[in-house]
């Protein structure tokens, strides 16, 4: 997609970080633009800071409210730019998480993307515009941390899903793009606790402290990307219709392990005639081919 104007861009958990950068690039950009959050505090400091006047909508909305889905599609109106960006972190060793714990996390991280494409996504394949489709992963969502496994099981799951939607809508002129974010001085860890329904108080989680005083923090957010860049990163990934905008270049060496961990796992036994016949059918997925052609952006 190359030209923004006279289209329309949705963007979940858009009152804020990154959501809140990627609705200033589209209003640059000349895209009407409608961020839909939970915190009508914040969808109204946001408005303000946009400034978008007539081009700008804010929504008040709980992505795991599938009702709530209904009304906003039947008021949106037609939809070409879906951002399913609505994110929340649950840190702590896996063991110590708790079922609200897990429930929380991938109600909001999984269940908020899932009600995202299947309330949109209908949709714009109805109306024949083309359009992209913009799901919020995290280098979680390529590589595992021991630290956050609520966090990594919900954004692995938001890359499969964005990977098999890059295959499923490329026939309908729709591009879909996974955003998977490193480090980001966002405000994720603040409105994480903010939002976290009294309903799934019971927590096992570790708090994430972004203070000088926590030297575990200091170390890792002292060189964080401002969202204003991630959003640049968006458009940029959008105009070349990328599967995988990947922010941190730094995370080379991990991806690298990870893959060879992967092959090194391989049985080491010829392959059954039979098999290797079926496995043309299987395990062609051109997609990943596609996309390893690709120069790397500037």
């Amino acid at each position: 997609m190359e030209d923004f104007r006279g289209k329309t861009a949705f963007i979940t958990g858009g009152a804020a970080g990154i959501g809140l950068a990627m609705a200033r690039e589209f209003l640059k950009a000349g895209a009407q633009v409608a961020i839909a959050d939970i915190r009508e505090d914040a969808l109204e400091k946001a408005v303000k800071s946009l400034a978008g006047g007539a081009n700008l909508r804010a929504v008040r909305l709980d992505v795991t409210d599938r009702s709530s889905w209904s009304r906003v599609t039947a008021n949106i109106g037609k939809v070409h730019i879906l951002c399913a960006n609505a994110g929340i972190f649950i840190g702590g060793p896996t063991q110590d998480a708790t079922f609200d714990d897990w429930d929380f996390c991938l109600g909001v991280n999984l269940g908020g993307v899932v009600n995202a494409v299947r309330s949109f996504v209908p949709h714009m394949i109805a109306q024949a515009e083309g359009g992209h489709i913009v799901l919020t992963s995290s280098i979680n969502g390529l590589f595992a941390s021991g630290a956050v496994g609520p966090y990594t099981a919900s954004k692995f799951a938001v890359t499969g899903i964005g990977e098999c939607l890059r295959m499923n809508l490329a026939p309908h002129g729709i591009g879909v793009s996974i955003l998977c974010p490193g480090p980001v001085a966002s405000d994720l860890f603040e409105s994480t606790p903010a939002v976290r329904p009294k309903s799934l108080s019971d927590t096992g989680a570790h708090l994430v402290k972004t203070d000088e005083r926590d030297p575990v923090s200091q170390e890792i957010f002292a060189g964080a990307m401002s969202t204003d860049e991630v959003g640049r990163k968006v458009m940029q990934g959008i105009r070349r219709n990328d599967l995988y905008i990947i922010t941190h270049t730094e995370i080379r060496d991990v991806l690298e392990a990870r893959m060879k961990a992967l092959l090194a796992a391989l049985p080491a036994e010829p392959v059954p005639p039979a098999r290797a016949k079926s496995a043309r059918v299987l395990y062609d997925v051109p997609v990943y081919q596609e996309q390893s052609a690709k120069s790397a952006p500037l």
